[in-house]
């Protein structure tokens, strides 16, 4: 858990307006943060399956709101994975592009296969 002086040191740093306490980046900051400390804390307790629980639950977190980032402004997505470090999270492709890809290649395969006859 976060000290009241690292956050609010986070959100001293990631703000966007004066009393900006909940916009995505600062809540990207907080989380992984928290999520640094969750990860030191379980190389020395191995078997803290309850706190393991809880990181899941935060990068989960961190991961949907750096996609809403993504969608809604992605100039301060890109600035904030810099600065933050993070890679950047790569978008599932849509379902009907990933079945017209693979009609296509049948259709190829099949082209292929006739001129080879």
């Amino acid at each position: 858990m976060l000290d009241r002086d690292k956050k609010q040191a986070l959100i001293k740093k990631f703000k966007t307006h004066d009393n900006d306490t909940g916009s995505p980046q600062v809540q990207i900051a907080i989380l992984t943060e928290e999520i640094h400390e969750l990860t030191e804390h379980l190389k020395t307790h191995k078997k803290d399956f309850s706190s393991r629980r809880g990181l899941f639950r935060k990068v989960n977190l961190r991961r949907k709101l750096l996609t809403f980032l993504s969608k809604t402004e992605p100039e301060n997505y890109e600035a904030l994975t810099k600065k933050l470090k993070l890679k950047k999270i790569s978008e599932p492709e849509d379902k009907a592009d990933i079945l017209e890809e693979e009609a296509v290649k049948a259709e190829e395969e099949e082209e292929l296969v006739e001129t080879e006859k």
